[in-house]
This record gives C-alpha cells, sequence and structure tokens, in this order.
C-alpha cells in the first residue's frame, strides 16, 4: 500500500483506497453497495432511459410554439405551446375583462409580495397582521374598481390565479386563529366549550368539502330572509375558513399535547393567567413543533381550491379546463393541464422549502 511522504522517524500515514473516497466512494456506498442496492440503481436507471429521453423529445425537441394554426400542432407529435401562448392569459385570468388585466396582475403581485416579506422573521410583529389586513383591502378594490377611472367588475367575471390566491390567502389567514381558538377549546376543562369544539370539528371533518360548498352554495340561501341575499363568493369563502379551521385545530391540538407537563407546571408557578401562559410559552412552542403537518394543510388547502367550481368559480385549473372549450384549440389538455400544474407546483415547492428552514430556525434548541 502507498504511503505519504513523512519525516524520518515519524509513523507513515496510509492513503484511504481509490474506490473509498472521492465520486467513486460515493458511489459505491450509496448506490452499490449490495447486490440488491446494484440491482435497484441498474432498474432505475433502465426506467430513465425509457422514460426521460422520449419527454424531453416531447417537451422540447419536437415542441412548437410558434404556429399559424393549430392544425400545424396535431401532426407535430411534440408538445404545443402555442396553445399555452394563445391561452395563457385565460388561464390566469380567466374572464377577467382583457382590457383591464392590469388589474389582477397588480393584485397577484401584491399578494406574492406580501408572502415574501412575510418570510422575513423581522416582520413578525403584530403590525404584519394589519398590513395583510391592508394589502388584501386593496387587491379587492384592486379586482372590483369603481373608483379612481377603474372599471367595476363584478366578482363573478373573477378567475385563474388571482381568485385562488385570494381564497387561499383569506381562507388560511382566517381559519388560523379559529383553528388555535377550536383547539384550545377541545382541551378545555370547560364541558360546555369542549363539546362545542369537538362537535364542530368532527362534523366539519367528517364530509367532504364538495359538501360544504354545495351546502354554502345552494342550501345556505334557502334559510335567508326573503330578499336577502349572500355574495356566492363570500359564501364559498366561508365554507373554506371553516374546513380549513378544522383540519388545523387538529394539527394545533397535536402540539399541545406534545408540550411537555412541566412547561405548563412552570408557566402557572410564575402566576401567569391562561391567556399569557398560552400567548408567552405554550403556543409558541407547540406551534414549532407542528410545522410540517401545518404546511401541509396549506399545500393541501391550496389544492383543493379547485373544488369551487362546482358552484361556478373559475379558479386557476378551472380556467385550464375551459380554454379547451375553444374548438380551434380543443384536445390539448396536456399542455393545458401541465402549465396549471407547474404554476401550482411553484407555491407549493415555496412553501415547503420555506417551512423546512423555518423548522430547522425554531427547533434549533432541540437538537442533539
Amino acid at each position: 500500500m502507498a504511503e505519504t511522504g513523512t519525516a524520518p522517524g515519524a509513523t507513515p500515514v496510509a492513503r484511504p483506497p481509490a474506490l473509498a473516497v472521492g465520486p467513486l466512494g460515493w458511489l459505491r456506498t450509496n448506490l452499490f453497495s449490495s447486490w440488491g442496492n446494484t440491482l435497484l440503481t441498474l432498474l432505475i436507471l433502465w426506467g430513465l432511459w425509457r422514460v426521460v429521453p422520449p419527454l424531453f423529445d416531447w417537451l422540447v425537441t419536437s415542441s412548437l410554439v410558434n404556429v399559424a394554426s393549430s392544425q400545424e400542432c396535431r401532426g407535430a407529435g411534440g408538445a404545443c405551446w402555442a396553445f399555452v401562448a394563445e391561452k395563457w392569459r385565460f388561464i390566469i385570468f380567466g374572464t377577467y375583462p382583457a382590457d383591464e388585466q392590469w388589474r389582477p396582475s397588480l393584485a397577484v403581485a401584491l399578494i406574492i409580495g406580501m408572502m415574501l416579506f412575510s418570510t422575513w422573521r423581522g416582520a413578525w410583529r403584530p403590525w404584519l397582521g394589519l398590513v395583510w389586513l391592508g394589502g388584501t383591502a386593496v387587491v379587492l378594490a384592486l379586482l372590483w374598481g369603481g373608483f379612481l377611472g377603474m372599471t367595476y367588475v363584478s366578482n363573478e367575471l373573477w378567475g385563474g390565479l388571482p381568485l385562488t390566491l385570494l381564497l387561499t390567502v383569506i381562507g388560511l389567514g382566517a381559519a388560523f386563529p379559529l383553528a388555535v381558538l377550536l383547539a384550545l377549546g377541545r382541551r378545555s376543562d370547560l364541558p360546555a366549550v369542549k363539546a362545542i369544539c369537538v362537535g364542530f370539528i368532527e362534523l366539519v371533518r367528517g364530509v367532504p368539502l364538495i359538501s360544504i360548498l354545495f351546502m354554502a352554495s345552494v342550501m345556505f340561501p334557502l334559510f335567508m330572509p326573503a330578499g336577502v341575499t349572500v355574495d356566492k363568493l363570500l359564501r364559498a369563502q366561508i365554507g373554506l375558513i371553516l374546513f380549513a379551521a378544522a383540519y388545523q385545530a387538529e394539527v394545533v391540538r397535536g402540539g399541545l399535547q406534545a408540550i411537555p407537563k412541566g412547561q405548563y407546571e412552570a408557566a402557572d408557578s410564575l402566576g401567569l393567567s391562561y391567556w399569557q401562559k398560552m400567548r408567552k410559552i405554550i403556543l409558541p412552542q407547540a406551534l414549532a413543533l407542528v410545522i410540517p403537518p401545518m404546511v401541509n394543510t396549506f399545500i393541501s388547502f391550496l389544492k383543493d381550491t379547485s373544488l369551487v367550481i362546482i358552484i361556478g368559480l373559475f379558479d386557476l385549473l378551472s380556467a385550464a379546463k375551459a380554454a379547451l372549450t375553444d374548438p380551434a384549440w380543443r384536445g390539448f389538455y396536456k399542455e393545458a393541464y401541465l402549465f396549471a400544474g407547474l404554476i401550482y407546483f411553484f407555491f407549493c415547492f415555496f412553501m415547503s422549502r420555506y417551512s423546512q428552514r423555518l423548522e430547522v430556525e425554531l427547533n434549533r434548541s432541540r437538537r442533539r
């Protein structure tokens, strides 16, 4: 075995085998460490060889972007990105008037800006809630219009990405504090409060979201007095808020139960009131523990907003499906759903990666 150059009288240091270090060492350790792993690696490589080249050919090599008509795409054998180039405005903005689409564009930019600003931990102050309230009011004002020379646009014409983000932001923002109260109520020592919270959570979690939206759209108006109507979008938003609150409440309750009893006793020994104890000691620790499942509910809620199509609201996915009804571009469903899926993936991936970083930062004291 080769030895490194050493001074006279020093103990020679042997070099590690070439197959144990570097790229070859990594391959041997992670991909070819046993006959089972070697077989699995070869099967995966074979599957990638069968899938990736044809997929790349369809997505890039044989795809078409600039075509005179959809007929040129039908015989090309690749993706027809000309469909996306032709219909992207409708997919993103729905039936919002074309000459006013700068308003939903600005609304989307404002929502994304507030989301990015909220990721800065220095902004985690009580006034952040006021920023979101003010920003949401500006978004609604932009979409509705009717002032400063902007044309009034009924919310029946809202759709696409602005509607999806609006339902998600308002739904999660209003559902979270309600979920915390429900979780605290479910663990309350007061029988009446506990029964009400348990009943609400189990009732809402026991039915699908479609049923809640159907009730909000069709059944709820039947119980209203004659001549009294509630906006369809508002009814759908309330249904989404109640649905999200029930699921988030169970996640928060899991975090509360994971806090050691000694934390509660220590807070009581300091003479803190119930709400002081929860706000300053228990809830911060509980919420830090349940970041992964909480973000999982956020991601699911973002995708569940597509179910509002059953009450006649065209969110991002519904707008992509509606774009396929054009006879000239009928049949390009792969391109439509792939485009919409990439937009969903962007927001879901952002939430997932940020939650992972936040989990590491907030639970650093618990790491061994």
